[in-house]
């Protein structure tokens, strides 16, 4: 059992929707890390950051990736940091990866004010900035496929992300 595509990308860049899409296509089932992780602490993911600091939420993070890859075989949405982890890194080898590639305006744009974000506290469009900066040779260098955000929909940026998919099982 494996998810039949794992998406990553920076805050903003549509994962969540993105993955709801197309396991409405697919007719599969859809899994996001982030909620996993929401509702195995009872907690928001600013609250574990905040009480128990990054490091903490990392972890959990990490477990919460691994069981996602071993358990699902859907759609599955990866929190935006999550690629940070090496061990993350090595075990999404193997699997179909889409990075949903979002510029600094457009992902300024959709997250608004950071509100609920603990990485955004200050100011928004130089942390974006950092964020991406530093996250995109992570992203590219787990992705199988890469596919642009910018000025698209979010059912144009699936058909994208579905044609690539579709056409490498076929390979």
């Amino acid at each position: 059992m494996a998810p039949r595509v794992v998406l990553v990308g920076p805050m903003g860049a549509g994962k969540s929707t993105v993955a709801a899409i197309l396991a409405e296509r697919w007719h599969l089932t859809v899994r996001d890390t982030d909620a996993d992780i929401v509702a195995a602490e009872g907690r928001e993911i600013s609250e574990i950051f905040v009480d128990d600091g990054e490091q903490h939420f990392r972890a959990l993070e990490r477990a919460a990736v691994a069981a996602a890859l071993a358990e699902h075989d859907g759609v599955l949405a990866l929190g935006g940091g999550a690629v940070l982890d090496p061990g993350t890194r090595e075990a999404l080898a193997g699997h179909p990866v889409a990075f949903l590639n979002v510029g600094l305006s457009d992902a300024v744009k959709r997250v608004g004010l950071g509100v609920g974000r603990p990485l955004l506290l200050g100011n928004v469009r130089s942390r974006v900035k950092a964020l991406l900066d530093e996250r995109l040779p992570v992203y590219q260098a787990v992705a199988t496929v890469q596919v642009d955000t910018d000025g698209r929909t979010p059912e144009e940026v699936a058909d994208d992300v579905a044609a690539a998919i579709e056409t490498k099982e076929l390979s």
